[in-house]
């Protein structure tokens, strides 16, 4: 995982509310357990018709969006069944982090333990976000905020061990072996068996 502190960039707008992982990456497309290749396949369902064209009428597939690495999206973004590939999907594709006034509890930890930044703000910064894709936002995980293109910063909630892990970029089990010599110490001079 990389380390993230500081990230800048511009936003897509998904304002469609309740959507879930199966939209994210329908579970035809859950294939593998690597993290890469799910990019392309993004709401499939959404980006391209039945036939493979593309749905000009998805946010993802306007020109101005190539390049976006912030998704603003609706209400209750990232609901339904638990599964990794969803914030694999995102990132692979480029989205970095994910506004929104609500995100499902399971799809937020799934994407702070791999490394997309789930940002949840109020109703009326979202509304601006929303009503103006495309700007360019400023994020600093280290303080929790989100600089606004007038400048205006607005503080977010973020797991003060999900934080420490997104700016050191280890995962959980990075974590546990950065203290591997305590642990091996305690196994080896305590007093009792389990």
């Amino acid at each position: 995982m990389r380390a993230i502190k500081h990230m800048r960039g511009r936003t897509v707008v998904l304002a469609t509310r309740d959507i879930d992982t199966d939209q994210i990456i329908p579970a035809r497309f859950l294939t593998s357990t690597s993290r890469e290749g799910f990019g392309k396949n993004l709401f499939h369902d959404l980006r391209f018709h039945a036939d493979g064209t593309k749905n000009r009428d998805f946010p993802l597939n306007h020109a101005d969006a190539r390049g976006c690495k912030i998704l603003v999206a609706g209400n209750n973004f990232g609901c339904g069944s638990s599964r990794e590939h969803a914030p694999w999907a995102l990132l692979d594709y480029g989205i970095c982090a994910v506004i929104s006034t609500e995100i499902a509890d399971i799809f937020r930890n799934n994407s702070l333990k791999n490394g997309l930044l789930p940002i949840v703000v109020d109703e009326k910064t979202h509304a601006w976000l929303s009503g103006n894709p495309g700007v360019e936002l400023a994020i600093d995980v280290t303080a929790s905020t989100l600089t606004m293109p007038d400048g205006r910063v607005v503080r977010f909630p973020i797991d003060p061990f999900a934080r420490f892990c997104l700016v050191e970029g280890i995962d959980e089990l990075g974590f546990l072996q950065q203290h591997l010599a305590r642990i091996e110490n305690f196994e080896e001079t305590r007093s009792w068996t389990p």
